[in-house]
């Protein structure tokens, strides 16, 4: 297996989710982009996991994406309840009003 192909389209994905998180106001393309991130590095523990142990199927790569798919789906749990009390109090999803919410 060819591990370029993949590494290059992880890349890709990190840099995107990279600038969406830098360049964003919205909190919710903020935590696509986070959720990008996230995939992009799924990509790599599976295409590393491939490369170094092709033959060996207990090797935890695939269990180390599984996690973070879980952790990913209680991340996106959280940020959805953050940006909801977020909407309701301040009628806007802007991430420069976060820092308004505590006081």
């Amino acid at each position: 297996m060819n591990p370029v192909g993949p590494l290059l389209l992880a890349a890709l994905l990190f840099c995107i989710g990279v600038y969406g998180i830098i360049a964003r106001r919205n909190a919710v393309l903020v935590l696509i982009s986070v959720e990008m991130m996230l995939n992009a590095v799924n990509i790599n523990l599976v295409t590393f996991q491939n490369l170094l142990y092709p033959d060996d199927p207990l090797v935890s790569g695939q269990m180390f994406a599984l996690f973070i798919i879980a952790v990913a789906a209680a991340e996106v749990g959280v940020g959805l309840a953050i940006v909801f009390n977020l909407f309701r109090n301040r009628a806007s999803i802007d991430v420069d009003d976060v820092d308004l919410m505590r006081w």
